[in-house]
């Protein structure tokens, strides 16, 4: 098993790994390689021992080729397929006086080896480092700490002297240094004119090959190179050669016979970027409609390694003046770098970048509506020509792979609570709640959440649908929230259970993120007929308390043939779908205005209309009709025709006179809205609320008219989005740790 145990980006396309590799290690020698195959189809790739220890080895590699692609996107607890070695003839380690060891771009990892190894024979070293930019540059310090003397060169100026180790070379020796030998490693020009120079100033110089191999021991004559008057294998005879008898055009000229091949593997995603060819999203698999209508598993199956690396492709990396799309994140993701990283195959970084800035990334990935805010604000989408970079799935795809990660890792960022710079209470479990307490554990608070339901989440748990986010999911990253010292408390009702004065007198601040939470109803004629739900009694019946597995759990719903639901929203789609799913045999969505009023998500209506969902526009129920039992048996319903927009900047729906429909019906679900929920309310007189009824809070800070309460999400804003209610949690955690910081005691 050769077992990745630390992975680590060392420069644009350059890693480190460390692989338990003990046999090897035991025999390695400074200037001997091993060969990689990445998986079992995999390419034989030979890589220098840059350091060892008991039982592991390090490699450094570059991606320059399909099969380094590949092995860059491994992480720590991966496993290349084989590693074989340790392979070719040890450096020739002796005292010799004053050395000089050159490197250039990656073949510095394979110098610092023989660097080691020569300082311990007491020579006295100077090392010269080059690349062509001082971002390109690896192992500095390392090189810095071993070396009596270090010169840096790059091509640009960036960093050193402007130029190329040949003018290191020549300074070495003007500043009168004499150099009794050298090594030089790095691209075969460089080694070249390194050989060149070297004769030109008097000393010798030994050169490291790395010519294309196959088996690495000697079997396929691959890696022949003329030295002299013979024909060398590098991987028996080598890998270090006399540099004055290398025939340096021959060996160009080999290195460059898979030269087209291996640009074209390497540019092959590139090539599919939307400038050039990918005008389109990368399209993400799903059920099929005629399956998943009658299930409750997941409706899209998230993007594989490969289709993420290609969407991600499609990112444009816009400077920072035309950085829209982190303007349209409520949470101010860094959007480019999540996707940079992963476009390079670092997952752990991209990974470490978006939880960095969201805590419930693999939620927001899946019901965010990336549409209007992110991918809404993306340049690429603005050209008219593409389509913007799907933001949302890419989120989705780093924060499932992240949370497979970490399931295997213990977190080790617990706030200690006898070290606290304060107690803050958290009233809801829900998206605005749980980002404040996370965030202001990170801080270095003790937080503890008081949730009124059984089960944290709030709407995630217990308003959206099993096959638009599974549970699973939400209570993974409701575990992430607690591995921080978020401490949640469910079954209490803040204001019941346990009042207001009981919170101020245990905590220096209150969050109050309790949602909107009180469904609105039509107030029409039968409304209160059997068979007629709110979408919240509905959904909450169907998702918290899974009334889709009836009988096998215990709570019930009614499953209607002829089912109609009143409402235009991402809440009318999950009501609706949910009943289809239930075994509906008809469901129909009345709406008073058209498709282009809609408020509900693109993909969720059309996912609806996919799986059968019939739509009836411009219609708006008057009455419900029932039977002598009180069961409903139809709704009336009202055609309406569009007059001049209202508040909300949309049409406003006038009845039609005499234009009434009957709809035959067993189930109707009213999905129009929610309103504040009364009870903490009521218990908290001193919060001033807005003509609406909700809590009136600052929109930037999120503080209220009591001092040390805070207020966030829907039962500040009424009913809102999952990302925008998190977005308001991280303003608050700011603002109250500004509070708490700036004053002493409690409130």
């Amino acid at each position: 098993m050769f077992e990745i145990s630390e992975k680590k980006k060392l420069a644009q396309d350059v890693y480190s790994v460390w692989v338990e590799a003990p046999k090897i290690a035991a025999h390695a020698q400074p200037g001997q390689f091993v060969i990689v195959i990445a998986d079992e189809d995999g390419e034989r790739i030979p890589l220098t021992i840059v350091d060892k220890t008991q039982d592991k080895i390090r490699l450094i590699f570059q991606v320059v080729g399909k099969s380094t692609r590949k092995m860059a996107t491994f992480e720590n607890g991966d496993v290349f397929a084989h590693v074989v070695g340790p392979l070719g003839n040890p450096s020739e380690i002796d005292y010799y006086g004053t050395v000089l060891l050159i490197g250039g771009g990656i073949g510095v990892a394979p110098i610092l080896p023989i660097l080691k190894a020569l300082k311990e024979k007491g020579n006295r070293v100077i090392s010269i480092m080059g690349a062509r930019t001082a971002d390109l540059l690896i192992l500095e310090d390392e090189f810095t700490q071993l070396s009596d003397k270090l010169i840096v060169t790059t091509d640009d100026g960036s960093k050193g002297i402007k130029g190329l180790v040949t003018d290191g070379m020549k300074k070495v020796v003007s500043d009168g240094e004499k150099i009794d030998k050298a090594w030089a490693i790095g691209p075969v020009i460089m080694m070249k004119f390194a050989t060149k120079t070297a004769q030109e100033l008097g000393f010798p110089i030994i050169v490291s090959l790395n010519p294309i191999m196959v088996d690495g021991t000697g079997m396929c004559g691959g890696c022949r190179v003329t030295v002299g008057d013979s024909v060398k294998f590098a991987c028996v005879d080598g890998p270090e050669f006399d540099g004055e008898l290398i025939e340096w055009d021959e060996l160009l000229k080999r290195l460059g016979q898979y030269k087209v091949e291996e640009k074209e593997s390497l540019e092959e995603k590139k090539k599919k970027r939307p400038k050039k060819i990918l005008r389109n999203k990368v399209p993400v698999k799903k059920q099929p409609p005629e399956e998943r209508k009658h299930n409750f598993q997941e409706v899209a199956y998230g993007y594989c390694l490969e289709e993420a690396m290609m969407e991600a492709d499609r990112c444009l990396q816009c400077p920072d003046s035309a950085y829209n799309c982190i303007k349209g994140c409520p949470v101010g993701i860094d959007i480019r770098g999540f996707i940079r990283e992963l476009r390079e195959g670092n997952l752990a970084k991209s990974a470490e970048i978006l939880k960095s800035y969201n805590n419930l990334p693999a939620i927001c990935g899946r019901v965010c509506p990336q549409e209007n805010q992110c991918e809404g604000a993306c340049t690429l989408g603005k050209s008219g020509t593409f389509e913007p970079v799907a933001i949302g799935r890419l989120e989705r795809f780093v924060a499932d792979w992240g949370r497979v990660q970490r399931k295997n890792e213990k977190n080790d960022i617990q706030v200690s609570k006898n070290n606290i710079k304060g107690k803050v209470a958290v009233v809801g479990a829900g998206p605005a709640g749980l980002t404040v307490a996370a965030d202001l554990a990170k801080m270095g608070y003790y937080v503890k959440i008081f949730e009124a339901l059984h089960k944290p989440g709030g709407v995630l748990t217990y308003g959206i649908p099993e096959f638009r986010l599974p549970k699973e999911i939400v209570f993974e990253e409701v575990e992430y929230v607690k591995s921080l010292g978020v401490e949640i408390e469910t079954d209490v009702v803040v204001g019941k259970t346990i009042t207001i004065d009981e919170m101020k007198e245990e905590f220096d601040a209150i969050f109050i993120g309790t949602g909107a939470g009180t469904p609105k109803f039509l107030n029409i004629p039968g409304e209160n007929l059997n068979g007629v739900y709110s979408s919240s009694e509905f959904l909450t019946r169907v998702n918290l308390m899974k009334a889709y597995e009836f009988p096998l759990v215990d709570t019930p719903v009614k499953i209607g043939k002829h089912v109609v639901v009143v409402g235009g929203g991402n809440v009318a789609m999950d009501a609706s779908r949910s009943a289809l799913r239930l075994g509906a045999e008809a469901v129909t969505v009345v709406y008073r205005r058209t498709e282009q009023e809609m408020p509900a998500r693109k993909e969720e209506y059309e996912n609806a209309v996919e799986e059968g969902i019939n739509f009836m526009w411009l219609t708006n129920p008057i009455e419900c009709k029932g039977n002598e039992k009180g069961e409903l048996t139809s709704v009336i319903c009202q055609k309406m025709k569009l007059g001049e927009p209202d508040s909300s900047g949309r049409r406003r729906p006038i009845p039609i006179e005499n234009s009434d429909i009957e709809i035959p019906a067993d189930l109707f679900i009213v999905a129009i809205g929610q309103e504040s929920n009364k009870v903490l309310l009521n218990a908290f007189p001193e919060l001033k609320l807005n003509k609406w009824g909700y809590i009136e809070a600052d929109p930037v800070t999120g503080v209220t008219s009591v001092e040390g309460v805070w207020a966030g999400g829907d039962i500040v804003t009424g009913a809102a989005t999952v990302i925008e209610a998190m977005g308001a949690g991280k303003r608050a955690a700011k603002a109250i740790d500004e509070y708490i910081s700036s004053k002493v005691g409690k409130f």
